[in-house]
């Protein structure tokens, strides 16, 4: 459709030694253009198709969305095929490309015997997977990682598409492009949704990585709960306007359609990625006063922050010399 699929842009500016500033910003798919005008329901498909990740939570986000636009209310419940999609992107991280970030190879078959045993409803063999010594190898790994210390962060808590009225009445532009909640740049994700429980982790990468294994054994050992990756609710705005609330791997989705008849009038998405990647979000802070004497260094540096933040696009770091 024509559609980049955006991009998390990263620009460092160094003096030679260290950091001294850095900007993060996030170019995301303007899927209201695409969705404007036409017909609801066509509307609605379409939007799984627009994003490569978490389609299956964007396509029933679209369609609880609608479906409040035409006055239905859907009350918090897990959606078992969100809850196996966020279980088999946890997986996707933690054995392709967590490895990876340690020089070490993918641990592709585990990860495929996971995914079907996510996929069959099979907690005790995810469970087997989770206390394997590559797993332990792991998240050894992650805790020795040099990495910024841990502090509390501002998390987001929204509970329902009903309660994030109070916050936010209608979604804007702005919001889709650079959210806040309650004035702050917020954090969403399993980090969030844990509440910070894992802050006993060894720093900032490592809490945010333990929170997505911890999400894999709740769901593995039955204890998962409404709250948790894979929650959905929707709420009618007004008449003819409807919002959804899906909580993704990465953290919370919003969906609001505007409805003109039979039509989309107007369509607002706000991403995860937007919260996690936030200008003044953490990874700004994690970057400026980092060594930059050695370029290779502090990319594999930040590739380790993106990681532990997970946006659902590709990636840019431009280091720039300081200019007087």
């Amino acid at each position: 459709m024509g559609i980049d699929a955006g991009c998390v842009r990263i620009r460092v500016q160094c003096d030679g030694q260290r950091v001294l500033a850095a900007q993060v910003s996030s170019q995301r798919p303007q899927v209201a253009r695409v969705l404007k005008g036409r017909q609801a329901d066509a509307a609605a498909s379409l939007v799984p198709l627009v994003f490569s990740l978490c389609a299956r939570a964007q396509g029933v986000a679209a369609r609880l969305a609608l479906a409040a636009a035409r006055g239905d209310e859907t009350s918090p419940r897990l959606d078992p095929d969100i809850v196996r999609e966020v279980m088999r992107e946890h997986l996707w991280r933690w054995l392709l490309d967590l490895p990876v970030l340690f020089g070490m190879t993918p641990l592709r078959d585990q990860f495929t015997s996971a995914v079907r045993a996510v996929d069959a409803g099979d907690g005790v063999k995810v469970q087997a997977l989770l206390v394997a010594p590559e797993m332990t190898r792991l998240i050894e790994s992650i805790m020795a990682l040099e990495q910024p210390a841990l502090h509390a962060s501002a998390l987001l808590q929204i509970d329902s598409a009903q309660s994030s009225l109070a916050e936010w009445p209608q979604l804007s532009d702005e919001l889709s492009h650079t959210p806040t909640w309650r004035g702050q740049a917020t954090e969403t994700g399993a980090f969030a949704r844990s509440s910070g429980t894992s802050m006993s982790a060894s720093g900032a990468f490592a809490a945010r990585w333990l929170a997505r294994l911890a999400e894999l054994e709740a769901w593995a050992g039955g204890t998962q709960g409404i709250g948790a990756g894979g929650t959905a609710s929707a709420t009618p705005v007004a008449p003819g306007v409807g919002r959804a609330l899906v909580e993704t791997a990465r953290g919370l989705l919003m969906h609001e359609l505007v409805l003109e008849g039979d039509r989309v009038a107007d369509y607002r998405i706000v991403a995860p990625t937007e919260w996690n990647f936030h200008p003044r979000g953490p990874l700004p802070s994690w970057l400026i006063g980092r060594p930059c004497s050695d370029a290779a260094e502090l990319r594999r540096f930040a590739a380790q922050a993106v990681a532990a933040l997970d946006p659902c696009v590709r990636w840019e770091l431009t280091l720039e010399p300081r200019t007087n």
